[in-house]
């Protein structure tokens, strides 16, 4: 049932839909992960990785509602349910129980690089159906993009 109809020929919307839902599936599970880490990091550098730990929660909090309306915007209905995002993403499970600061930044690095790994390919994906979507998917990778790096530089 069409409650919203997108101007996309069937064909692109296909394609599409599935980018915008395995980008929404990322980034929500993206900023659970950040957040389970925020919660349970430890060790000297605790306050600044904790507070940079929740610049990325709001990031991936952001652009998930982004990544949603336009999905809905193209009459799909995304799918944020846990069970959804739990089967769907990308991303390693978060370690359970405390973690010392650099191994936090190494499971953020990690996170964080398997979601742009595959942003890159949504990108790649939705150059020709659909321009508007890719443009959304590139500056969304460009923030992540901006965090991997951040996080990268904490355990140079």
């Amino acid at each position: 049932m069409y409650v919203v109809k997108s101007p996309l020929a069937d064909a692109d919307l296909k394609v599409v839909s599935e980018a915008l839902q395995g980008a929404l599936m990322d980034l929500v599970d993206l900023a659970l992960t950040g957040k389970q880490i925020h919660w349970n990091i430890v060790g000297p550098r605790f306050r600044s990785i904790h507070l940079q730990l929740d610049e990325v929660v709001a990031s991936a909090r952001t652009h998930s509602d982004t990544v949603a309306e336009r999905a809905s915007a193209l009459g799909v209905p995304p799918d944020g349910r846990a069970a959804t995002v739990a089967s769907g993403s990308g991303i390693k499970t978060a370690p359970a129980g405390w973690i010392k600061d650099t191994d936090a930044v190494s499971a953020m690095v990690d996170a964080l690089g398997s979601v742009i790994t595959r942003m890159r390919e949504r990108v790649a994906a939705t150059e020709t159906p659909d321009p508007v979507s890719q443009d959304l998917l590139i500056a969304i990778t460009a923030d992540l993009e901006k965090h991997h790096w951040m996080f990268q530089a904490e355990n140079a």
